[in-house]
């Protein structure tokens, strides 16, 4: 019976067709390694299929702005209290000094997010501090993709400033934000998300905020805390909302839509004592991940083309062989990163564009660096390993 349901759900994925959440489960709850194997094995076909061989990243920088924040997630080691010891906020000159030096190591992206620091606003009286972060970057750096603002900082900014959703999308893109980091989705599961960030927004405004982006011109990300409390038919409702809003992008034909997914597992070295003992370990397991990236390639794969591992949370070895299991794109360098790191990940902060060629390149494939929404390819333009014909991609990536 096992190897009959197996079978039929993975001759449907292997015909492009869309499996459904009780499907998915099934998968996800397949505990034999050679099962496992198998769905691995399919992932990477519809991979192949879908994106071709070759494997992306981007060189880009992560600014943290502040870990000043009103707000005390369960799985965050980030965040601090004004005036405690250890907290930041970061001035404009301090941006721009990190730019620049971004700049000069060839970033074509700055990703930027930070703490929910009532003292920073948008407008009115009190200090624009938002709007001053984009104009100094884009002023300077015009070339630069802005990548910022994830769907929480959306909502507080628009509390704080009694402004729209709307209101305040369109005065960051306005302003120069190119696009919005699919963060602060965690699990897309209100039972879940009372327990690990109960002041956190609410899947359903999550799930608004990032329409309205994509109405907007925006293009957003997409992201699913995992490997904590979540159950596996928890984890594929997140991935059905993230299929759902996709599909409402297309169907109704708005400029902007998803164009990544990253599995993103906890780590609780540092993390908060609550989550940390109730989840009983400090590190990612790695099997499990690869699992889920598997799955989510065939049940998100027709629609979100892009899937990317996070070597912060996994080490590189770890993404590499993520690469196996669907995934066609290994990240940015991000040259520094604190949020993940603080919270005892051991997978770095600063990634060289030629340690993940190397890595991309042991598996047999080619790389390429890439533009932040995958809409055409880069020269590769500091490289360790020869450029050839079998390192490019003519014509750019498939949308």
């Amino acid at each position: 019976m096992l190897t009959q349901t197996l079978d039929a759900i993975l001759n449907r994925a292997a015909a492009l067709e869309d499996i459904s959440t009780t499907e998915a489960v099934f998968l996800l709850q397949q505990t034999d390694p050679a099962i496992r194997t198998i769905i691995r094995d399919l992932s990477d076909k519809l991979r192949h299929q879908q994106v071709g061989d070759t494997v992306t990243y981007v060189i880009n920088r992560n600014i943290n702005f502040t870990n000043i924040c009103e707000q005390h997630c369960n799985f965050c080691a980030f965040r601090r209290d004004e005036g405690e010891e250890g907290a930041f906020w970061l001035d404009t000159a301090q941006i721009l000094e990190k730019t620049t030096v971004a700049v000069e190591k060839g970033a074509t992206e700055i990703c930027m997010q930070g703490g929910l620091n009532p003292k920073a606003k948008i407008n009115g009286a009190s200090l624009p501090y938002y709007l001053k972060l984009i104009t100094t970057i884009k002023q300077t750096f015009p070339q630069l993709h802005l990548h910022a603002f994830s769907p929480q900082e959306i909502q507080f900014i628009a509390r704080e400033d009694h402004l729209s959703y709307d209101g305040v999308i369109g005065a960051l893109r306005d302003a120069g934000v190119d696009s919005m980091p699919g963060t602060a989705a965690e699990v897309l599961d209100d039972r879940v998300r009372r327990v690990i960030c109960p002041e956190k927004i609410n899947s359903e405004t999550w799930l608004e905020i990032v329409e309205t982006a994509h109405r907007l011109g925006l293009p957003t990300t997409s992201t699913i805390l995992c490997g904590h409390i979540e159950t596996p038919q928890q984890q594929v409702t997140h991935l059905e909302k993230l299929r759902s809003l996709q599909q409402t992008a297309i169907t109704n034909n708005y400029p902007a839509r998803i164009t990544e997914f990253i599995a993103l597992p906890f780590v609780g070295q540092e993390a908060p004592p609550s989550l940390r003992r109730r989840v009983g370990r400090d590190q990612p397991v790695l099997e499990d991940t690869l699992l889920l990236t598997a799955v989510a390639r065939i049940f998100l794969g027709n629609w979100i083309l892009n899937h990317q591992p996070s070597w912060v949370k996994l080490g590189l070895a770890g993404a590499t062989e993520a690469l196996k299991w669907g995934c066609n794109d290994i990240g940015g360098t991000l040259m520094e990163e604190h949020i993940t790191t603080m919270a005892g990940a051991v997978g770095g902060t600063c990634m060289e564009p030629e340690t993940l060629q190397e890595a991309i390149a042991s598996l047999g494939r080619p790389f390429q660096q890439r533009d932040t929404v995958y809409s055409h390819s880069l020269p590769v333009t500091s490289h360790s390993l020869p450029v050839t014909s079998a390192n490019l991609r003519p014509g750019g990536f498939r949308r």
